[in-house]
């Protein structure tokens, strides 16, 4: 029980050495680690926000705008597929399809009532089209009353549209605040319609939420220069038509557009920015997929020599004259755009549009100060939890004692070094894990040196003691650790934050801690025991 074969040792002592090697980037800065060569490991604890400082935000999603989005796109798509197209008959309408958001529903009027089967038919096809949501439930259900047809939204559509939203809002932000993917940002979902955002070490709350704040709602809408100045001034418009602020970078002012766009931004596949081709400062380059490059083909071919305005966020970025049919699948927007403002935009179009509007409910600034002083309770902490355990371990239990702490060390070893290749984010509360492991990690020793001096007691030889000791000490320790091991797999499921960060140590000590107790000890007990062959041994 106590003999390992050669490999085993080796397998033991080289997963500390990697374990250590691991860790060796958590004391170096980050400029320095990202200087070594590309073998190296490069993985470091991130410290959290109330170690590092930083900015928090607790943005709420206004699902609602979501539900109301939907129906409005849907009372869109209804109107367009009762024009007559590929080879279907025009239907009639009484008037145009009329939305109900308090009821979630639309409702449109047939005129002919020898066209109301066929209305329908075109209706369900729309909303067939549309995903499945839970236990094959349909989005919306229809329902046809003489010459009305109500579509009305499915309650559980709602809430599936809502978290849809919240999950599509925290990808949208997560593109704008982190572009790269690699910054130490934490953001996730808190309840069904809040997100946490927390970005370390950044001290300016203002300015991240006027990164995330922008919705990035992009469109390209048709120019109406019929409209006279005077009528757009009175507010005369024609049906459909709206009146859109030009941005100051394109001198100001207003134009006329018609409200339906002809190609949205959910068809834009990249965008970037880059040097104006055609003279001095900066342009946005953007591709479609191939529902927009087909959409964006049609309408340049069949509108040469017009306006074309593109509105970002309910204002006029460029309204360029169409000067030949655009099939490459891709455009450019220019203007008067400075290199930040250039790359801004680009980033907004990139990341997609925020499906819902943000609200900010919280925010708070956590100084760096205050950061440095959790981090220097937690590492005095750490270092008293540290040194009371390896005295009580030395004085209690003599020389296995020292091979307890021997252990000890490598737990913590161990312990940081797959904290490191997790990447994960160190917090207080974190800290206060890495404590209890240290506690726990002998308890596990405790429990085996405890046997021993049982069954030294009870006359076994040293070697027989130990040997008993280990085994039968076992299941109390796999007991007691496992019911610790699921109390941190709960935290982790359902906490969030702080929380998470406590019971991400926690889970990854008891694993580490088990593993230094019943298999490092063993080693350095058993050679000591195998090689010397005491007659006695204190405990």
């Amino acid at each position: 029980m106590l003999q390992y074969r050669l490999w085993q040792k080796i397998l033991i002592v080289g997963s500390v050495i990697l374990a250590a090697i691991l860790a060796i980037p958590n004391f170096f800065t980050k400029e320095e680690v990202a200087l070594w060569p590309g073998f190296a490991p490069k993985g470091r604890i991130a410290l959290g926000l109330d170690l590092q400082g930083g900015s928090y935000l607790l943005l709420g999603v206004e699902t609602e705008k979501v539900i109301d989005d939907r129906l409005t796109a849907m009372r869109q798509e209804i109107q367009r597929a009762m024009r007559p197209t590929g080879g279907r008959e025009r239907i009639a309408l009484e008037a145009a399809p009329t939305l109900n958001p308090a009821a979630d529903s639309i409702t449109l009027r047939v005129r002919d009532a020898a066209q109301v089967e066929d209305a329908a038919k075109r209706v369900r096809d729309l909303t067939r089209a549309r995903a499945v949501i839970g236990a094959g439930v349909r989005p919306y259900d229809i329902a046809v009353t003489g010459p009305r047809i109500d579509v009305v939204m499915h309650p559980e559509a709602k809430r599936a549209f809502g978290q849809e939203a919240l999950a599509d809002s925290i990808e949208v932000v997560r593109r704008r605040i982190d572009p790269a993917g690699n910054k130490e940002v934490l953001i996730q979902p808190q309840g069904a319609d809040r997100i946490v955002v927390q970005a370390p070490g950044d001290n300016d709350p203002e300015a991240l939420k006027q990164i995330i704040n922008r919705t990035g709602q992009l469109s390209f809408h048709r120019v109406d220069v019929s409209v006279s100045p005077e009528d757009q001034a009175a507010g005369l418009l024609p049906p459909n038509r709206i009146v859109m602020p030009i941005a100051a970078t394109e001198g100001g002012g207003a134009l006329v557009l018609w409200e339906e766009p002809e190609v949205t931004g959910d068809m834009v596949e990249s965008a970037s920015a880059g040097l104006n081709s055609d003279g001095g400062g900066f342009q946005i380059n953007f591709s479609f997929d191939s529902r927009g490059a087909r959409r964006f083909a049609d309408y340049t071919r069949e509108h040469i020599g017009e306006l074309f305005a593109i509105v970002l966020d309910n204002e006029v970025i460029s309204y360029p004259r169409i000067q030949s049919a655009i099939t490459g699948g891709g455009g450019r927007i220019t203007g008067n755009f400075s290199p930040e403002e250039a790359n801004r935009i680009a980033t907004l179009i990139r990341s997609g549009a925020l499906p819902a509007p943000l609200t900010t409910l919280d925010q708070r600034t956590v100084g760096p100060d205050l950061g440095a002083d959790s981090i220097r309770a937690g590492g005095i902490a750490s270092i008293i939890a540290f040194g009371l355990v390896v005295l009580f371990m030395i004085v209690t239990y003599g020389r296995f004692g020292l091979y307890a702490n021997i252990a000890l060390i490598a737990n913590l070893i161990l312990l940081f070094g797959v904290l490191s290749i997790l990447g994960s984010t160190l917090t207080l509360p974190g800290i206060a894990g890495i404590v209890l492991t240290i506690g726990m990690a002998v308890d596990a020793n405790v429990l085996i040196y405890e046997r021993i001096r049982e069954e030294i007691t009870g006359g076994k030889t040293p070697i027989q003691a130990t040997e008993l000791g280990f085994s039968k000490a076992f299941s109390a320790i796999a007991d007691s650790n496992i019911t610790t091991l699921l109390a941190a797999w709960i935290m982790l499921m359902l906490g969030a934050g702080p929380v998470r960060g406590f019971a991400l140590t926690l889970a990854v000590g008891v694993v580490t801690s088990v593993f230094s107790a019943i298999v490092i000890t063993r080693l350095i007990a058993g050679q000591y025991l195998l090689s010397k062959r005491p007659k006695t041994i204190t405990l």
